[in-house]
């Protein structure tokens, strides 16, 4: 048990983590309904627009590792502040791009700071919960999920009233930067490498075996899976249901936002989910639940089946995720940090990919087709969800 002050501090830093979280979700999240219109504007096919959408994932690709450096040299709170400050200027760009080529090279330099900034908010979120001594990844996790509804609301909303592109962007970047900012005097001081030795397997322990590389490449597969999902809500719900269901573009923003609400409500329930059931019987009915409500949904096109679908698959996808990371984090034998940097760094395969290859079939067949990917993501997070642990655990404080 902690003192006061320090339970007094641990909840200050919890807050202030969560309003990373909630920036990350909600910065990024503005621009997303303005997709189809960004799109019409510059006169891009769908595959030149999701080589530019996957310029985001190629970013995040090139930086990534070099996250555990920095957070190393520079501490996981400022790391992720200034990245979070970055998003915001290179999303407002985005925004202003002039042409395909420029909206691509926003995107990258935008994924670029994601990246980094993903692993410094999760690394201080890992540490956070370590402090407390029981699982709260989830919350955090839903806390960025919320602020992806109100980044998605706030593109809806300005769409709806008019707003320009540039007055919104700038607003919203504004003021989750001076969120992050002011939060950053309540974040956990100190190195972030202040783990047991234990936590870990210990200075002492073997190296890690072909057993834990092989669980590593099944937990980088999930989270691989939860990427293609919100990658399917953030790139392409509001373009199929605008441009294939003919949905006004304030509804279809509407698939994006019932997708990343639905899965807040997963992730809320998250944390007690996991410690009644366990990480491997809640991720295989999360992929079930994913396979089966987007197959439905694609089954039998209409305007609001496809929202709930939509729904249904964010709610399923809420832990993947989390758990992976969590998961990766806790393999034996590897250094405090390192299996959360290569799964965050190889996750951003999914959404380098899933773009891509949704594209290219949404030209050579029809985005219905391409959509499909989502039922596959789920199919694959059930056969491979053996990798989490069967049953719940502690959180070694």
């Amino acid at each position: 048990m902690g003192t006061p002050e320090l339970d007094v501090r641990h909840r200050r830093a919890r807050v202030a983590t969560a309003a990373l979280f909630l920036t990350n979700g909600a910065l990024f999240a503005n621009l997303l309904p303005r997709y189809p219109e960004i799109k019409a504007d510059l006169g891009l096919s769908n595959t030149a627009f999701g080589l530019a959408v996957a310029a985001f994932s190629a970013g995040a690709l090139l930086t990534g590792p070099t996250s555990a450096t920095l957070i190393r040299r520079y501490r996981s709170s400022v790391v992720a502040v200034t990245g979070s400050v970055l998003i915001a200027v290179f999303t407002l760009a985005a925004g202003l791009a002039p042409s395909g080529v420029t909206l691509a090279a926003a995107l990258f330099c935008a994924g670029a700071a994601d990246a980094v900034t993903d692993v410094a908010q999760n690394v201080h979120g890992l540490r956070l919960q370590r402090a407390y001594g029981r699982f709260i990844i989830n919350s955090l996790h839903a806390v960025w999920s919320s602020g992806a509804v109100l980044g998605g609301l706030i593109g809806a909303g300005a769409i709806y009233l008019g707003v320009p592109r540039a007055v919104q962007l700038s607003v919203s970047g504004a003021v989750f930067s001076a969120v992050c900012l002011i939060g950053y005097r309540f974040l956990l001081r100190g190195p972030d490498h202040d783990a047991p030795a234990s936590h870990h397997g210990g200075a002492a322990a073997s190296r890690p075996g072909r057993t834990v590389y092989l669980v590593l490449c099944a937990l980088v597969a999930i989270a691989i899976a939860g990427a293609v999902v919100e990658d399917a809500g953030s790139s392409w719900a509001t373009l199929y249901l605008h441009t294939s269901l003919s949905a006004p573009a304030a509804i279809a923003a509407f698939g994006y936002v019932a997708m990343i609400g639905a899965q807040f409500v997963g992730r809320v329930l998250g944390d007690r989910m996991v410690d009644r059931w366990g990480q491997r019987a809640v991720a295989r009915a999360g992929g079930l639940v994913i396979a089966a409500g987007m197959a439905a949904a694609l089954a039998f096109p209409s305007v609001p089946g496809t929202i709930a679908g939509f729904a249904v698959a964010g709610f399923g996808s809420a832990t993947l995720i989390p758990g992976a990371m969590h998961a990766a984090d806790e393999l034996p034998g590897l250094r405090p940090g390192t299996g959360l940097t290569v799964l965050s760094w190889l996750m951003r395969v999914g959404f380098l990919g899933s773009p891509i290859v949704v594209g290219a079939i949404a030209d050579a067949l029809s985005l219905r087709v391409g959509l499909l990917s989502v039922v596959v993501a789920g199919l694959a997070a059930m056969l491979l969800a053996r990798a989490l642990s069967p049953q719940s655990r502690t959180v070694r404080s």
